[in-house]
């Protein structure tokens, strides 16, 4: 077994935001839009486009909601309960975005692939 106190814990203090997108295709864009709407009025995140095309590494349509890190404390859960079926890809943003995306990133559903070459 591992001694924990010998292993690198990193601090989360580099972490200024994150991201959580929502995905969906054209039978739920309407689904996602509404629980993007909802996001941003009850914890005040910021809701980014609604994209009906693929934009940077994410591998459906997607909407971004942008919060703090207390915003994302209150957001991820509430979006864990009320996703209703959509895939929603959370991450941190410590300024390493290769990172972010491919080791720090959060699923709820299912887990998809993500075009990481745009970060190389």
């Amino acid at each position: 077994m591992t001694d924990p106190t010998k292993i690198g814990l990193k601090e989360t203090g580099c972490i200024t935001g994150y991201h959580a997108h929502v995905y969906f295709d054209a039978d739920t864009v309407e689904q996602a839009l509404v629980l993007c709407q909802r996001a941003a009025e009850i914890f005040g995140v910021k809701m980014g486009r609604v994209h009906d095309k693929l934009v940077g590494p994410h591998p459906m349509w997607s909407c971004q909601l942008a919060a703090d890190p207390e915003q994302f404390a209150q957001l991820l859960p509430w979006l864990a309960l009320n996703r209703d079926g959509l895939i929603v890809f959370a991450h941190p943003e410590t300024g390493d975005e290769l990172a972010d995306h491919r080791d720090h990133g959060i699923w709820l559903g299912t887990g998809l692939e993500l075009d990481l070459s745009l970060f190389a």
